[in-house]
């Protein structure tokens, strides 16, 4: 291996080819590595029980004494999301942006390897030496403030990584993606250019995030009840143009959500928000104004079941609820997979007799991904000898490599790759030349617990804690409970001696179904994820045990 490293830059994409999320790229020459992001992937609906996916890390590991840092280039938790399953098997220096460490430490903290992190604030005016490789920062306009492209200077030559971009030229924290320093590096000479695909397939430019002000402002101006507005809680550009409208409108603001709290908070504080602190009312208040006094900002554009927006929409939120003729907007892109969770919100939110905005019937969403335009842009800037498409599905790193082509990049030039595949990069040449070992690592509840194979964890589990099957029979049009729950246990407790045990555990699924709305009943997988929950988090704090629990309901 060492003799084919001195050849040139190795280049493994970890994750993100082929997908939208779990973002990991090294960059190897000799005995230096680099990483460069760090990010996660939500569940899908065909992996139930699953909390988070993070890449399969195990070539890091087995290279862990040439690693001499992990580069966050943003915020979000497709970036950043994976830094603490990293990070408690490997400790190694995290650089980043101010704000961007500084919201990617709730989740450390959250997993406990806070305390010990190496993190290191960038000057994105200052180069970064790591190893061999001397690293450059270009601020890019992306959805979130912070975020910065890398030009790695290395041995073979230089190395443009663009991380997410778009070429906004009214952002709204006014600044603009340092166009200069680009040509700059173009003029210089680019070996390589590795580029965002998320819109490869969209023509035009991507417009500026003030896009959607105007329509947006009117929106405010037809509201005379109240206001909800649900976006990525990352989005803090979207954010700050919800608060100024509240200011212009003459409306509080309430803030619900456990990640929209902490984001608003910390970027706040950080200087990369404004918000005027009279303004801000806590989210139980709400009730106490008049309707077209209020807006609230939420979680849950992505219809996730446990979210604000999704528990108002089956009017199960502790204390707030959505009521005839309020507004609801929906500000973010459906990500690919979500559009059945997300149509299924919907849904409930017009049972509640609610206004629903969104992207398919309102310009309420701007992406943060360059178009085609934009991409042709960036190529023409750079100016890059070789080129290699990134973060994406297949088609959209097919699609970008046919711009790139069109461009005048020649077709021997251009490598479309996947996770695992790893290219060589010298002056003469790039291109696949090796499989590592790759994929996906399913967590549930603890960082420990990811496994690379659901049936792996099924039998680990299975063999460590057993498992439970309650059972419980609903009435079809009522949701009522007409028979159970019962109980069924393999490998975790013999029924006959812990009949208090799970008499309590029959207990808590009945309180739990009958504290559902009528809505929520109706949703069998919504009542199968709320047994599962109650029962995972009753047991492990009375039996210090983690069975696996298979909800059956069923309806007469």
């Amino acid at each position: 291996m060492s003799e084919t490293q001195n050849e040139g830059v190795l280049i493994t994409p970890i994750g993100g080819l082929g997908e939208f999320g779990l973002n990991m790229m090294t960059y190897e020459y000799a005995d230096d590595l680099i990483i460069i992001d760090a990010g996660i992937m939500f569940p899908e609906a065909d992996t139930p029980g699953v909390d988070l996916v993070v890449p399969d890390i195990t070539y890091l590991i087995e290279n862990r004494r040439k690693i001499r840092g992990i580069v966050v280039t943003h915020a979000h938790e497709d970036h950043t999301g994976a830094l603490a399953f990293l990070l408690r098997q490997i400790n190694i220096p995290v650089y980043g942006t101010e704000l961007t460490l500084a919201l990617a430490q709730r989740r450390l903290q959250e997993y406990d390897v806070l305390k010990n992190a190496q993190l290191s604030v960038i000057n994105p005016d200052r180069p970064l030496k790591l190893g061999c490789f001397t690293l450059e920062f270009i601020h890019v306009a992306h959805s979130i403030p912070g975020t910065v492209s890398v030009a790695l200077h290395s041995p073979v030559g230089t190395i443009v990584h663009t991380a997410d971009f778009k070429f906004d030229l009214t952002p709204v924290d006014n600044r603009r993606t340092e166009i200069h320093k680009l040509a700059i590096l173009g003029e210089k000479g680019v070996l390589l250019l590795v580029s965002d695909s998320t819109n490869a397939d969209r023509p035009g430019f991507t417009p500026s995030e003030r896009a959607i002000y105007s329509d947006m402002d009117a929106i405010f101006q037809s509201v005379d009840r109240r206001l909800f507005l649900s976006t990525f809680s990352s989005s803090l550009h979207r954010i700050q143009q919800f608060i100024d409208l509240a200011v212009l409108h003459r409306r509080l603001i309430a803030v619900t959500g456990r990640s929209m709290v902490n984001n608003i908070r910390i970027a706040s504080e950080l200087g990369y928000l404004t918000v005027p602190p009279d303004l801000l009312i806590d989210p139980r208040e709400v009730k106490q104004f008049r309707p077209h006094e209020v807006v609230v900002l939420s979680t849950g554009s992505q219809g996730e079941p446990r979210s604000a927006m999704a528990l108002m929409a089956m009017n199960n939120h502790a204390f707030l609820n959505i009521e005839p003729q309020d507004t609801v907007v929906l500000s973010a892109r459906i990500i690919p997979g979500n559009e059945r969770s997300v149509g299924h919100m919907i849904n409930h939110l017009l049972r509640r007799g609610a206004r629903v905005h969104h992207e398919k019937n309102a310009d309420v969403h701007v992406s943060g991904h360059g178009a085609r335009e934009d991409l042709k842009l960036m190529i023409n800037l750079v100016r890059p000898k070789f080129f290699v498409p990134m973060h994406g599905e297949y088609s959209h790193l097919v699609h970008h490599a046919e711009i790139a082509e069109e461009i005048g990049i020649p077709y021997e030039n251009i490598t479309v790759a996947e996770n695992g595949d790893q290219l060589l990069l010298n002056p003469d040449f790039c291109g696949i030349q090796a499989r590592v070992q790759s994929g996906r690592v399913f967590v549930d509840g603890k960082l420990e617990m990811g496994v690379e194979d659901m049936v792996l964890h099924d039998r680990q589990a299975l063999s460590q804690d057993g498992m439970v099957i309650p059972i419980v029979v609903l009435d079809r049009n009522t949701g009522k409970i007409v028979a159970g729950p019962d109980m069924v246990s393999r490998g975790f407790v013999y029924m006959d001696d812990s009949k208090p045990l799970i008499d309590e555990a029959k207990e808590i699924v009945i309180n739990s179904i009958d504290a559902l709305s009528e809505e929520v009943k109706s949703e069998t997988e919504t009542v199968q994820e709320e047994i599962r929950i109650v029962l995972r988090r009753f047991f492990s704090k009375r039996t210090k045990r983690r069975p696996m629990v298979l909800p059956v309901v069923m309806r007469v």
